[in-house]
């Protein structure tokens, strides 16, 4: 996620290089047939272009905003399971007895670090990664934990049904009172509904027919924009024409890269920073000391 201002105008044509060569060349042909070979009948009245241009910015801005508010979604589904995450955490701690000494014992250990496991294979996942040669993956699981989740169809869902047997195997021996057993329930629950929710975003793309029909609308309106303002603004209008239907592109183009919230690319959610968030708040409440500091935006500004 890009957290901070440090982008160039430069950088940002040359990721649009092909669209800046296209509105510039097709205001550069209108301007030749104008000159050139004296086509002046080649000019449309201003009125219905600027009733098309207003028209393609509130569609353009449309699938924008639906885009988003996808990616918004991510990022509050992500908000809970860090909540949620804290929760169990504390619900471990609090209801299952501890070690004699006072500290959290093998079983609480087992449950927390099993979670932490978890976010991050859920971040693998999200991210099309391969979860089992992941750094942090391989630190909180064993080689028999992730062969046995290979297998899986879908192995946070393996994880959690773990917790909860084990959590259950707690309350059947009576050393897990019913009510709190209850209250852990709803914090797996939490879990998975935050989880489909993140694949629910992650395999339903949205309709290719807004991408397609903004891209191609714009480029028929880079080829008919020169035409209503060549006559008055003459060379002028190359620099115009791209600048206009340049930000009809990005706005189409900031749509296109929020759709899938859970990608390497800068716009994506940082859900490298967030796991280990989660990470560094539940082995903290275990009482480990070697808590790796929480990840910071890089050189460019991007936090993963």
């Amino acid at each position: 996620m890009m957290v901070s201002t440090r982008g160039s105008l430069l950088g940002m044509l040359q990721w649009q290089q092909h669209s800046v060569v296209l509105f510039a060349a097709s205001a550069g042909l209108v301007i030749a047939l104008r000159e050139v070979l004296g086509w002046h009948w080649l000019r449309i009245p201003t009125t219905p272009v600027a009733i098309v241009g207003g028209a393609l910015g509130i569609f353009v801005s449309f699938r924008t905003n639906a885009a988003y508010a996808r990616w918004w979604e991510g990022r509050q589904l992500w908000g809970r399971l860090i909540n949620v995450s804290r929760m169990f955490c504390s619900q471990v701690l609090a209801y299952l007895p501890r070690a004699e000494d006072g500290a959290p014992s093998a079983l609480q250990r087992r449950l927390i670090e099993r979670h932490v496991l978890y976010v991050h294979v859920l971040r693998c996942l999200l991210r099309d990664q391969v979860p089992w040669t992941d750094e942090d993956v391989v630190r909180f699981s064993d080689a028999a934990t992730r062969e046995a989740l290979k297998s899986e169809t879908n192995a946070t869902h393996a994880l959690l049904d773990r917790q909860l047997a084990e959590l259950a195997r707690e309350a059947d021996a009576g050393r897990l009172a019913p009510l709190r057993m209850d209250a852990l329930d709803r914090s797996i629950g939490g879990l998975l509904d935050v989880q489909g929710g993140c694949e629910r975003i992650k395999r339903t793309p949205m309709p290719r027919g807004y991408g397609y029909f903004a891209e191609q609308l714009i480029r028929a309106f880079g080829l008919l924009f020169p035409m209503a303002i060549a006559e008055d603004l003459w060379v002028l209008s190359i620099p115009i024409n791209v600048l206009v239907c340049l930000a009809f592109m990005m706005i189409s183009e900031v749509g296109r890269v929020l759709e899938d919230p859970f990608t390497l690319f800068w716009n994506a959610l940082p859900l490298s920073a967030l796991t280990r968030t989660i990470e560094s708040n539940l082995r903290q409440r275990l009482g480990d000391e070697d808590i790796r500091p929480m990840l910071r935006p890089d050189a460019n500004g991007v936090l993963m």
